[in-house]
């Protein structure tokens, strides 16, 4: 019985192995089942498994971005200057200081989307704070609490900071990747890409309007091939109307000229955009409002964190003073 007891403790510490934590340097004794492991002193989070993969495509993932930025530029361009060819000499031949006033409106409107878009495209979207580490001198107990090692940076990542293998470094407050701006959404421009939004979906709105308005003054006149008989059923009635119409549309669209064209594909292009931002806008609300971001809600599912809704966290995030937003209600979910 002792011999064998023996055995099993010597097999016991046969399993055990030595490793040194990246967060401060001290050596560790681990079971070699043990693939992740979590300093008692520092907090840093090791997984053994973890390994260096380089991206073969990144060059492409960079061409992909550059050029989606290029044609955004492009139809934000091609929207402002075709509306003001098209829409303007409608406006002004119908009242002079109506063109005046909307003139302004699209001058403010395309200066805060340019602006919008430029900031959330071309600013840094966030750098993760430098921090000692490596040392257990230098290390303080707990200062990297649930750190973990970016094998693609060669530095420690904290909880909130998300490696992007696209831009191809850690960004603070990751909220996902946005190939059409060409960068990625994070805490130094998630508040300029929320904006851009805004006032993306406020100008196709506003498009819309605008090419409606035109449209109808200058639309050819409608010409119908049937008359409708009044003693059919209302539902009959209600197709037969709809359907001559439609035809009468298509054969007036025949006779447009070229400002009428352009006038159809903004009309078409904006409302297909406004739908699609809209949907977008309404997505990144809902999450700010959840004191959430797309990556980590992602994460989420299947967890039981308790996240509080508040109204609060949308004021906070767009920068609202705390004595407006103290006044709004607190939502919280119900612990299970």
């Amino acid at each position: 019985m002792a011999d064998s007891a023996k055995e099993e403790f010597i097999t016991l510490v046969n399993d055990n192995y030595e490793v040194n934590c990246w967060g401060c340097g001290l050596r560790l004794l681990l079971s070699t089942q043990a693939s992740i492991f979590k300093c008692g002193w520092c907090g840093a989070v090791t997984n053994q498994n973890s390994w260096k993969r380089e991206s073969k495509y990144f060059w492409l993932r960079r061409l992909r971005d550059r050029f989606f930025v290029c044609v955004l530029l492009l139809f934000m361009l091609f929207v402002i200057c075709g509306g003001v060819w098209a829409v303007y000499p409608v406006v002004f031949s119908i009242s002079y200081s109506s063109g005046i006033f909307h003139s302004i409106v699209t001058f403010l409107l395309s200066v805060t989307t340019i602006y919008t878009f430029s900031s959330a495209a071309f600013r840094c979207a966030g750098t993760p704070s430098t921090i000692l580490w490596g040392s257990y001198p230098s290390v303080g107990k707990g200062r990297l609490e649930n750190y973990t090692f970016c094998h693609y940076c060669s530095k420690p990542k904290s909880p909130r900071t998300h490696h992007c293998r696209s831009c191809g470094k850690c960004i603070l407050d990751m909220d996902h990747h946005c190939p059409f701006i060409g960068n990625c959404v994070g805490a130094a421009n998630h508040r300029h890409f929320i904006a851009f939004l805004i006032s993306a979906v406020i100008s196709t709105i506003y498009v819309t309007f605008m090419s409606t308005y035109a449209g109808l003054h200058i639309w050819p006149p409608l010409s119908y091939t049937s008359t409708v008989h009044f003693n059919r059923p209302s539902r009959d009635l209600a197709f037969i109307a709809l359907r001559e119409v439609a035809f009468a549309l298509l054969r007036s669209a025949v006779l447009l000229s070229t400002r009428g064209l352009v006038l159809v594909y903004l009309f078409v292009s904006s409302v297909s955009v406004e739908i699609g931002l809209s949907i977008l806008l309404w997505q990144q609300l809902y999450y700010i409002y959840e004191g959430k971001t797309y990556l980590s809600n992602l994460n989420s599912h299947g967890s039981n964190n308790v996240e509080e809704k508040d109204c609060q966290n949308l004021l906070r995030f767009f920068g609202c003073s705390y004595s407006f937003s103290r006044y709004l209600p607190t939502f919280q979910k119900k612990r299970h």
